[in-house]
């Protein structure tokens, strides 16, 4: 499910997930609120700058794999405004990845209630339904957050969108999308990926093989990146080379679902 703008530009690159280690939500709210006299001495300028650091430092530990930090950064954020509509998405994101679903969907939904029509919440919010099993209701949100005017990084929306429409096995508009993010970002290893899953799922094997040597070439391959590039040389007849591929994913990714598949042959 890496470029990383985690909390307000989310990419979607497959098994990207950092290392995050559970921490009951609660606990951290309960921990980091700040005292209500020093609440009651700021000024709303004041209130939304502090907010706006906090956010900023949460997203920035959640980037390096630091969820617990992240998670108390972003609670100050709401607890010095609790209508920061920034903070809950990207503690919305943080939740979703130690799997606080509930949790998660409240959040998104309170900063849609605090601002409907930004774009980076709009974005962040169809990848999380993306990933969540409601794929075909995602696509509103990236469009929403496509047609936005002020929106800077609409590449960003455009590739979530085109993995989500792959997901989904809507692989025209899949391609589509991907397509026009590479207009943006010529080099993109995500849209590069996603485009040689989209020819692995049409059967071009060889085009597929392209543009994962471009994204091995550009990028640090994954578990999901390896195995698929194992399933298409499997499906091109070249052994020497699925062992090749094998071997790297069972020393760098041994505990992975992907390497787990292929234990059990489960190819597709």
């Amino acid at each position: 499910m890496k470029a990383l703008r985690w909390s307000t530009a989310l990419f979607c690159w497959p098994a990207a997930l950092l290392f995050l280690v559970s921490v009951p939500v609660a606990q951290a709210q309960q921990s980091v609120a700040p005292p209500p006299e020093i609440l009651s001495t700021v000024t709303p300028k004041d209130v939304h700058t502090r907010a706006k650091l906090h956010t900023e430092l949460g997203s920035l530990y959640f980037q390096n794999g630091n969820v617990i930090v992240a998670l108390e950064e972003l609670t100050i954020a709401i607890s010095i405004n609790p209508n920061y509509a920034q903070a809950y998405s990207t503690r919305g994101l943080v939740l979703y990845q130690i799997k606080e679903y509930v949790s998660a969907e409240k959040d998104f939904q309170r900063a849609l209630d605090l601002d409907a029509k930004d774009p980076q919440i709009n974005n962040n919010y169809g990848w999380f339904l993306c990933h969540t099993g409601k794929e075909k209701e995602s696509i509103a949100y990236f469009q929403r957050a496509i047609k936005e005017p002020l929106y800077q990084t609409p590449e960003v929306a455009y590739l979530n969108a085109g993995a989500c429409y792959a997901r989904i096995g809507e692989l025209d508009l899949a391609d589509e999308s991907i397509r026009t993010t590479l207009r943006y970002m010529p080099d993109n290893p995500q849209a590069l990926y996603q485009l040689a899953y989209i020819s692995y799922k049409r059967g071009n094997f060889d085009a597929a093989k392209e543009h994962l040597k471009k994204v091995i070439r550009l990028s640090n391959p994954d578990a999901e990146a390896l195995w698929l590039f194992l399933r298409v040389e499997r499906r091109l007849g070249n052994n020497m080379d699925v062992d090749s591929l094998t071997a790297q994913l069972r020393r760098q990714f041994p505990d992975s679902p992907q390497y787990q598949d292929y234990l059990k042959g489960n190819f597709e």
